[in-house]
């Protein structure tokens, strides 16, 4: 039985981004910026076509380590997740400088302008971090 991918999501009240895992689960690969609604139809496309064993959502813990306003927001989008991938594991990761990551990765990168992309590409490159930081944390 082949293993399930790994998504790692990055929540936003107005934009997601997503990540996938390689095959291997050693790297992240950005799949896009979507609204709450669009990045579910996403989602569903990813399953699928691959099925997604773990969904790695980015939990906003506050820098004291506590839950704030924004896990409470990232948890009802938590809840959706658990009903519609009853058989993906969620593992929340801690996002705390997943952004802060992500800026500077893009200003490294061959094409460093955050103006021209904004934030989409920056939530992107964020759930690739958090997705990253977790595949890191977990090689078998």
């Amino acid at each position: 039985m082949t293993r399930g991918r790994v998504v790692g999501i990055d929540f936003g009240t107005k934009r997601v981004g997503i990540a996938i895992a390689d095959p291997m689960r050693m790297f992240s690969q950005p799949v896009g910026t979507y609204s709450p609604d669009e990045a579910l139809l996403v989602l569903d496309r990813i399953n699928e076509e691959n099925w997604i064993s773990s969904l790695v959502v980015g939990w906003p813990l506050e820098e004291n380590g506590h839950a704030g306003r924004a896990t409470f927001r990232v948890q009802q989008y938590v809840n959706r997740l658990k009903k519609r991938y009853k058989r993906a594991e969620i593992v929340l990761q801690d996002e705390r400088y997943s952004t802060q990551s992500a800026k500077e990765m893009i200003k490294a990168s061959a094409r460093p302008s955050l103006k021209k992309t904004g934030r989409a590409r920056i939530d992107t490159a964020a759930a690739g971090v958090i997705l990253q930081e977790y595949l890191e944390d977990n090689q078998s």
